[in-house]
């Protein structure tokens, strides 16, 4: 399973779009997508992962990653990571 983050329910609805579009270039000929007409929750089956597309904001509503004991990051503490902030 991959969880990712959205910034829109646009961009949610793109990177579904553009995931399925590499996943059929990588040879899958048919790739599932639910919600993108909604673009808040969107669930990619690809194959031997899903892979769940979030918008901020109903991330951390349904909070999958507790389901491992994990805690969704904090904006700020997801960009240090990334090294993105000063």
């Amino acid at each position: 399973m991959v969880i990712c983050t959205g910034r829109s329910t646009r961009h949610v609805a793109t990177l579904a779009e553009r995931l399925a579009v590499a996943l059929k270039a990588a040879g899958r000929p048919r790739v599932p997508i639910e919600g993108a007409e909604v673009g808040d929750w969107v669930l990619v089956d690809a194959g031997d992962a899903i892979v769940h597309i979030f918008r901020e904001e109903v991330r951390r509503t349904y909070g999958l990653e507790k389901m491992w004991g994990m805690e969704f990051p904090e904006a700020e503490h997801a960009e240090r990571a990334a090294g993105l902030s000063a």
